[in-house]
């Protein structure tokens, strides 16, 4: 798009608006977001068939990138190509003009809600990107509130501590090191994503190159850390000495957490750190995501050889974290979700605690014998804050080692977590693993993947299988059995099927997952 449509070649119109020319660009763009005026009219090349123009075809190969960096509930690829500089300008320019068209009202003068807030995490390609991001959006007309480097849930903390009308957070996430991207939420913190205005973003992103536009609007350093540390630590029953020694070894993944975690829970009285991975210079030890057991192996052999009372791991921009024993055993997520939904249940008999789906039965079990709600969630951050939000729940998590609190805006932190579970820890004389055995009684495959090219048609399959057995379609299909249960989720653009089973004895998990991988395993 470096030569731009002159407005005298505009021929194109939409049916009823005849009147009104518009771009080759822009037609485009209305048939990819399904315009109600495009079926069957004159203009629509795709509908016919027809082969762009030369000139359009040109437009094609210089939007590609943009597309390519979206995924269904942020933005993220690999740096510089496709995420370059003019396609972070382009997303900066593009969120700002999203954002700035829901202001309503007193908040369209505001200067506060006329704010963005952005900060980045420690990979060496955020400081260029969040720049360019930044350039884009004050061309929009929005000004800039610069956090500097931060953890992602600091961008939800600031959204709501300062008013603004959404934050931008530069992160490659749990993503390896040549990634990179960016986290949206809009006011209050709601998480922008497909389904709540991620494509929007897209569109506005892939039609509008970057360009003066006249308008350049106030940029400012902001630092949070004093309130941001004040708010993490408040949830700390012992703010000042623990009520008994805990050793924690902590893997910050070459990650935030490092900057962070010495800010927050410094000068605590017997609590003793013991680091890992704490520099950050955009290289990492391991893959800065705790899920894969490979990721944590150091962590857990630490634990053991310092005799630790607990470890954990933080992806690199802090929202998700990961807890092994005393005896370096990792603690599944849904174990540390259960454990610390019967804290919360303590405090507030009664309460809605949110569970991904993939969860296990025992955490339902255990949570309704707490005297609380189990509330099961679609999978992915978008579901599970807009459940928590509708259903006020007060706590959630994902297998993932996301934990969402009701008191952090629905949305998910690290470092809260690790505050939860050390009150957890205070409150009790007990080892981790002594309080994890008596609910983990029941084996799971984990999330496995099976390809199948006609996912729909497996899915029908599954069901017509099971007519017999508890069905429902939250995410995917669930099947329940006394004994066993599973959870399939189709993945039409990769040809696969999401895959967990959960059941009384390792022997039946295998058992079930071999009959269940004959039925839909590989289908042409």
């Amino acid at each position: 798009m470096d030569d731009a449509q002159s407005t005298a070649d505009y021929y194109r119109f939409c049916s009823g608006e005849e009147e009104i020319k518009i771009s080759n660009a822009i037609c485009r763009g209305r048939r990819r977001s399904h315009y109600p005026n495009c079926h069957a009219c004159q203009f629509n090349d795709d509908e016919k068939g027809l082969a762009a123009t030369a000139a359009e075809a040109v437009d094609v190969n210089a939007l590609s990138p943009i597309e390519s960096v979206f995924r269904p509930h942020d933005i993220c690829a690999t740096v510089p190509a496709p995420l370059s500089q003019d396609v972070a300008w382009r997303i900066g320019h593009a969120t700002a003009q999203y954002l700035r068209a829901k202001l309503r009202g007193y908040d369209r003068a505001d200067p506060d809600a006329r704010s963005v807030i952005v900060g980045r995490d420690m990979r060496t390609h955020s400081p260029t990107l969040q720049q360019a991001l930044i350039e884009g959006i004050r061309a929009a007309g929005l000004d800039v509130l610069d956090l500097g480097t931060v953890d992602t849930p600091q961008i939800y903390f600031a959204v709501n501590h300062t008013r603004a009308c959404g934050g931008i957070q530069t992160t490659g996430g749990h993503e390896p090191a040549e990634y990179n991207g960016f986290v949206i939420c809009g006011t209050k913190a709601v998480p922008i994503t497909v389904e709540t205005g991620l494509a929007s973003i897209r569109d506005l992103a892939a039609r509008v190159p970057k360009h003066q536009t006249g308008t350049i609007a106030q940029l400012k350093e902001r630092d949070l850390s004093q309130p941001y540390a004040d708010f993490v630590r408040g949830f700390l029953l012992a703010k000042r000495t623990l009520p008994r020694p805990l050793k924690v070894v902590v893997d910050a993944g070459n990650g935030m957490a490092g900057k962070w975690l010495p800010v927050v829970f410094r000068g605590i009285r017997k609590l003793t750190i013991i680091p890992m991975n704490y520099k950050r210079d955009g290289q990492f030890q391991h893959d800065p995501n705790p899920v894969p057991l490979k990721n944590t192996r150091e962590m857990r052999r630490l634990v053991r050889e310092r005799k630790a009372d607990l470890g954990v791991c933080f992806s690199g921009d802090a929202s998700q974290c990961v807890f092994a024993d005393e005896k370096g055993t990792t603690v599944p997520a849904d174990m540390m979700i259960t454990l610390l939904a019967k804290m919360f249940l303590g405090r507030e008999p009664g309460a809605n605690v949110l569970l991904d789906l993939r969860a296990s039965r025992a955490a339902s079990e255990e949570i309704e014998r707490a005297g609380g709600l189990p509330v099961l969630a679609r999978v992915g951050p978008l579901f599970m804050k807009k459940t928590m939000s509708e259903r006020k729940a007060v706590f959630g998590g994902d297998i993932s080692g996301r934990f969402y609190y009701r008191d952090n805006f629905f949305c998910e932190s690290g470092l809260l977590t690790f505050a939860h579970v050390l009150n957890m820890m205070i409150s009790t004389s007990r080892a981790l693993s002594e309080l994890v055995r008596p609910i983990q009684r029941y084996r799971s495959s984990g999330e496995r993947r099976f390809p199948c090219p006609d996912t729909d048609g497996a899915v029908k399959e599954i069901s017509d299988a099971h007519r017999e057995a508890d069905i429902d379609n939250l995410d995917g299909i669930t099947v329940r059995y006394p004994a066993w249960w599973f959870n399939v989720r189709p993945n039409r653009a990769e040809s696969l099927l999401r895959v967990t089973l959960e059941a009384r004895t390792r022997k039946l998990v295998d058992q079930k997952l071999s009959e269940l991988h004959s039925l839909v395993g590989y289908r042409d």
